[in-house]
């Protein structure tokens, strides 16, 4: 039976879903968008600070089922802009060692609230290091 994930340092949830489910070792993120848990406010400006956030909110959903961003298995990444690209990459070399996580990239037409960024994704649990 899968178990919801629930963490007061990630932003809460904006519609009818669950930060993240766990089911048979395997934590599923649904996706962050640069907002500040804190305030519940749209990160404005710096791209790279935008991502930054985005992978803060992931980690803290990881956090609260146990486990942490590192153990990515899948990412998905949407922009409503993919002249971004350059800068996802170079958030997720800071913030991954290889191997990287399988990832996708996509431009979308929009995102929630109005973010250029959206990360979700699929995290192994209990993986050694």
């Amino acid at each position: 039976m899968p178990v919801p994930v629930q963490s007061n340092s990630a932003p809460q949830a904006i519609g009818a879903y669950s930060q993240g489910m766990v089911h048979d070792g395997l934590l599923y993120l649904s996706g962050q968008i640069p907002l500040d848990p804190a305030t519940g406010q749209m990160m404005e400006g710096d791209f790279t600070l935008q991502i930054r956030r985005v992978l803060d909110n992931l980690q803290a959903v990881c956090e609260a089922a146990g486990g942490r961003l590192q153990d990515a298995i899948k990412l998905q990444v949407y922009l409503t802009d993919l002249r971004y690209f350059a800068q996802v990459n170079q958030a997720m070399e800071a913030e991954f060692a290889p191997p990287y996580p399988a990832r996708a990239v996509v431009q979308v037409a929009a995102l929630p609230r109005g973010a250029q960024v959206e990360i979700d994704g699929i995290v192994a649990l209990g993986k050694a290091d």
